[in-house]
């Protein structure tokens, strides 16, 4: 019988920089391997975006037996890049918490879960987004009973596909 692993999650400091960056080499690896070759492309996210993350204190590291195992960053709304949905809406207009950058270590499963329960704990109005192509996050948001409410687009212009969870 195989047990689930338990995750403990705690803020990431400077010195978990390395870290986060071999996490964030991980998960691209996971995309590119299961068709998602456009999310996550020419750098990003760089050491710059994960510091800025870890310095606003919204970056988490994922424990399990003491070993990192995966990074998110958390960060409350408003996020401009939110501000605009087409083809759709969001569920409501209250205040809410983003979940961006989730990593994890191709052995480890049980992530995205660890994830969610700590974000929900914190806030119970959840956004993320994710690329079209991206097939494992699409079927994880699914399954964990977030709703699709429309495109937003990012920065630089791309689209992505938006879900919330109250």
């Amino acid at each position: 019988m195989t047990t689930k692993p338990q995750f403990t999650v705690r803020p990431a400091t400077e010195a978990d920089l390395p870290t986060i960056m071999q996490l964030v080499k991980s998960a691209i690896q996971i995309m590119h391997n299961s068709g998602n070759t456009g999310q996550w492309k020419d750098g990003y996210p760089g050491k710059d975006i994960i510091m800025d993350d870890i310095t606003s204190h919204t970056c988490y590291i994922l424990m399990s037996e003491g070993k990192a195992v995966g990074s998110f960053a958390l960060k409350p709304g408003s996020d401009p890049t939110y501000s605009k949905i087409y083809n759709g809406a969001w569920l409501n207009d209250e205040p809410y918490y983003v979940v961006h950058r989730v990593t994890s270590l191709p052995e480890t499963h049980g992530t995205f879960a660890a994830v969610l329960n700590y974000s929900f704990g914190i806030c119970s109005n959840i956004r993320i987004d994710t690329f079209c192509d991206n097939t494992i996050m699409r079927h994880l948001l699914e399954k964990h009973g977030f709703h699709y409410c429309g495109i937003i687009h990012v920065a630089n212009g791309d689209e992505r596909l938006a879900f919330h969870k109250i």
